[in-house]
């Protein structure tokens, strides 16, 4: 039932989950470790790596969600596909590969009380009925072989599993469009004892609502990963505020964009982009990186450097 171009969103769904419990790890650790002005120095050049993972990730989930509602679509056509596949090859119990579909379909026909695939009249247009159980020295059944142009014994019957089990009569599941066939029988206006929905609509909505539940779950976690993105971000620029100050107890602000989106981006790509380049040694100055390099020591509020200690000689 074109299971390949389904497995995407629940593999999408797994993966997200697996990656949240990482994520979700490493941002307790930093937070924890943060609630310490020293050990956040240890996280400094991560933090803004992780913010921006966070928000792609964040980003991942909003997708996965909206995914789920915007697969029935496609759910609904595969399902239309994959059943009139079964009921196709219903009768191949003799055929390896395909000796299962008989018993699948009559289980998922009495499970979903369903009958077809838009309804009870699907099956008179296939044979459901093998040629190894047609008695071919009956004249009726070569007749009806030869009628029809692809040599296909049709007929107004359908399989026992569509038979309405709450219905008190024995279920008529031949000759279903003769009233004269059966006693007290009216086909246009009895109530037939089958099933009268189709399994496509009964799996159709069976599979809609597992999917808006999971699409449901999965905007709820979004909304729980944009709020500790939030607080992280906020966290780091109001703790890097403090170092820029010199004093842990002293009040800073915090922010989500400093500047515009834009901006913010472009300062943010150009950070990381110049972490990669912290490890260069400048080969300017006869590759000596302690040549002329001016101090950026940042030592407090009157910016003064520490004392110097005495070394015993």
């Amino acid at each position: 039932m074109a299971e390949r171009d389904l497995h995407y969103v629940p593999n999408m769904l797994i993966a997200t989950g697996l990656i949240a419990c990482g994520i979700n790890f490493l941002g307790g650790k930093i937070c924890y470790d943060c609630a310490d002005t020293t050990k956040f120095l240890r996280w400094k050049l991560l933090m803004l790596p992780y913010v921006i993972c966070t928000f792609f990730f964040t980003f991942c989930i909003l997708v996965g969600a909206l995914m789920c509602y915007s697969m029935l679509g496609e759910l609904e056509e595969a399902l239309d596909l994959g059943l009139r596949e079964a009921m196709r090859y219903y009768k191949d119990t003799d055929t390896p590969g395909r000796c299962f579909l008989k018993r699948t379909v009559d289980l998922l026909q009495i499970q979903f009380q369903c009958c077809g695939n838009f309804g009870f009249r699907d099956w008179f247009q296939i044979q459901w009925i093998s040629n190894r159980y047609l008695d071919m020295s009956h004249r009726e059944v070569v007749a009806r072989l030869r009628s029809n142009v692809e040599g296909k014994y049709l007929m107004d019957g359908v399989p026992f599993s569509c038979c309405n089990i709450n219905s008190p009569r024995p279920c008529i599941q031949h000759q279903i469009t003769n009233s004269s066939a059966h006693f007290n029988y009216e086909y246009q206006t009895e109530e037939l004892n089958l099933w009268r929905k189709g399994c496509r609509q009964a799996l159709l909505e069976y599979y809609t609502h597992i999917m808006q539940s999971i699409g449901l779950t999965v905007l709820i976690i979004w909304l729980f990963e944009l709020s500790v993105l939030t607080g992280v971000r906020y966290l780091q620029t109001s703790l890097e505020n403090v170092l820029r100050q010199g004093d842990p107890d002293s009040e800073s602000d915090g922010w989500l964009l400093e500047n515009s989106f834009v901006e913010t981006a472009r300062s943010n790509f150009n950070i990381i982009k110049s972490l990669g380049k912290c490890n260069q040694i400048d080969t300017a100055n006869n590759g000596d990186p302690n040549i002329d390099v001016p101090s950026t020591a940042y030592y407090g509020p009157d910016n003064l450097p520490p004392k110097q200690i005495p070394v015993a000689s």
